[in-house]
């Protein structure tokens, strides 16, 4: 079975996490790649935490400058937006994927340019740019090293922080012996596999595209609402060269990122190197605000993206997915996305936080998005080393429930359901049985006799749909006597019982 992605052509069809799952298990390669890379990031980073005495203070404070952020969206947009102004950007403002893609497009085409070099963005991985601007003429040139590599491999990025995971350096080489030439200057002859060559070969390709690119495009890690300052932080400085080398620069960024001052900034640039590259502070911290003459882009534009997180900031226990810096920490910590690798989750967010935030962003009900809330063991780890404390299982559980019921959120007007896949029809039965026990008192203690008086029959494994369960785990003991009847026979009454 196959799902369409709304805003998301990268990832055009693809079939529930299990299916992609068990398929990408039994590539070695794919495994092997991931478990060092996981295996090496997660050590650095729990390295790099614990030089940090005040790790779990800035861990709320970060929790808390979020929330307090989302309570307050609607006036800190409008601060942005008056900030930048100011500052002599323009603000653009789309609802979803496909307005977001038409005002770029246009803004490019007002250039006459017809290519771009970009900065890494996930929100324009999510609404699918590159592919839209192809469609119009336009030439996306990725210039993030990870991305570069995807690009040239015709390939999907798998990780948020390093794309390229996937990919070994056999097989980095070799795409960039075939495919380096077809976009540009060609990878030199003799090319081997080794770190520092891959890396000369990928600057001596990009550096032709950022001396001759007039337009640039990025998104943005935080955007400062008291002053409209947007910020990008890299590794390499491949960004710094896009945000300062074109004449136009064009920011794509959802509107979760925006934080109310300055000082907020103090909390993140410590938490965020440190989950994700596992560095002190990030190499290239880049800020602008507005346009400065004879310093930088002449034109900035800054287009504010929904796609679908106002719905999800309704959801009380979902909108917590709207905490997410992009760190990528709960990818390395989980053995779900150790095994099975980003591309089963058929999304750029791919991993924990992409099995919440993936089902809550798209248009539309799937296959897939009603399989993600499933892709996880609920193990917890990915809740203790987020750094803005995002309890991912909780929302697991919530969506989860969405799914067995058959719920819906409101989108656009419009109702979304998400469809419990194929064999959930056992569970959904349980749940309904459960809450008619739960709800009327004299049928729970009469089950709750039941099972007591017949537990020297209780099975070892359950039957039908249930045996997956049982295959892994051992069913609880039932006691000799319910709670209730215990209770009421050493307190001599059910006061307090309910």
């Amino acid at each position: 079975m196959s799902a369409t992605f709304v805003g998301m052509p990268a990832f055009p069809v693809f079939p529930p996490f299990p299916e992609a799952a068990r398929e990408a298990v039994r590539d070695a390669t794919l495994r092997g790649n991931l478990r060092h890379a996981t295996h090496t990031i997660r050590a650095k980073r729990a390295a790099a935490v614990a030089e940090v005495s005040d790790w779990a203070a800035l861990r709320e404070a970060g929790r808390r400058i979020k929330d307090h952020t989302l309570r307050h969206l609607d006036r800190y947009l409008l601060q942005v937006e008056e900030a930048v102004t100011a500052a002599g950007g323009t603000v653009h403002w789309a609802v979803d994927a496909a307005e977001a893609n038409r005002i770029v497009a246009g803004l490019v085409k007002a250039t006459g340019e017809s290519e771009v070099v970009k900065v890494k963005s996930m929100a324009t991985q999510e609404i699918g740019l590159n592919e839209y601007l192809e469609a119009q003429g336009i030439r996306a040139y990725e210039t993030d090293l990870a991305e570069l590599i995807v690009q040239l491999g015709h390939d999907r990025p798998s990780h948020i922080l390093v794309p390229a995971i996937h990919r070994n350096r056999g097989e980095i080489r070799d795409v960039f012996r075939s495919e380096m030439g077809r976009w540009g200057r060609p990878a030199p002859e003799g090319l081997t596999d080794t770190p520092a060559e891959l890396a000369e070969a990928a600057r001596l390709h990009l550096r032709e595209k950022f001396l001759r690119a007039r337009v640039g495009i990025s998104g943005a890690n935080f955007v400062v609402a008291e002053t409209g300052t947007l910020v990008v932080v890299e590794s390499e400085g491949n960004g710094r060269m896009c945000l300062t080398l074109p004449e136009t620069l064009i920011s794509v960024v959802g509107i979760e990122k925006v934080v109310p001052a300055w000082r907020d900034l103090e909390v993140f640039l410590q938490t965020l190197p440190r989950s994700s590259t596992a560095e002190r502070m990030n190499p290239y911290t880049s800020t602008w605000t507005g346009t400065t003459d004879g310093d930088g882009p002449r034109a900035f534009h800054l287009v504010l993206l929904d796609n679908g997180r106002t719905d999800t900031l309704a959801d009380e226990v979902g909108r917590q997915a709207l905490r997410c810096i992009r760190c990528s920490a709960c990818l390395n910590v989980c053995p779900v996305y150790e095994r099975a690798g980003g591309h089963a989750y058929g999304s750029v967010y791919p991993g924990p936080i992409g099995a919440i935030l993936s089902p809550q962003l798209r248009g539309t009900g799937s296959a897939i998005d009603a399989s993600l809330p499933y892709a996880s063991s609920l193990c917890g780890a990915c809740y203790e080393v987020c750094p803005v404390a995002i309890d991912i299982p909780e929302v697991l559980v919530h969506l989860r429930e969405r799914v067995v019921q058959g719920g819906g959120a409101t989108r656009g007007g419009n109702k979304v359901v998400l469809r419990p896949a194929k064999g959930h029809g056992a569970e959904r039965a349980a749940m309904r049985a459960a809450r008619a026990a739960f709800t009327h008192p004299a049928l729970l203690r009469g089950g709750q006799r039941l099972a007591a008086r017949t537990r020297r029959f209780r099975p070892r494994t359950l039957p039908g749909p249930g045996r997956a369960w049982t295959g892994s785990r051992d069913l609880p003991e039932v006691p000799a006597e319910p709670f209730r009847d215990w209770w009421q026979r050493t307190r001599g009454g059910e006061e307090g019982v309910q």
